[in-house]
């Protein structure tokens, strides 16, 4: 009885360490936007609210605020989701972008779904 309860808590123990370290880290945008440039082209991770959004035919940008700081995401394939919606998405930062007759200094290219 006590191996069994031992080994079902060795199990458990592994089993979620597995489910965390499979989690995104997500990143505060505040920090991306203090130091884009310590980000640009590597992928990252934000959570948070969409406060803005525009697209056509399964593209376009939204804007997401986590309450450090707010941050625009193109979403080629993934489409767009509505103002107010939370989402966690995962991306390359990029600098210098133009979408639909607006430029963004710092834009996330969203990289997997959410």
């Amino acid at each position: 009885m006590k191996w069994t309860n031992r080994i079902s808590s060795v199990v458990a123990i592994a089993v979620c360490s597995l489910i965390l370290a499979a989690c995104p880290t997500r990143t505060s945008i505040a920090k991306i936007n203090l130091d884009p440039g310590r980000f640009a082209n590597r992928e990252v991770t934000i959570a948070g609210q969409v406060t803005n959004s525009f697209g056509a035919m399964g593209s376009g940008v939204f804007q997401v605020d986590d309450g450090s700081g707010t941050m625009w995401v193109f979403s080629q394939s993934y489409g767009v989701p509505g103002n107010g919606a939370k989402v966690a998405v995962t991306g390359v930062i990029s600098q210098g972008f133009s979408f639909g007759g607006r430029n963004f200094a710092t834009i996330m290219k969203q990289t997997k779904s959410r």
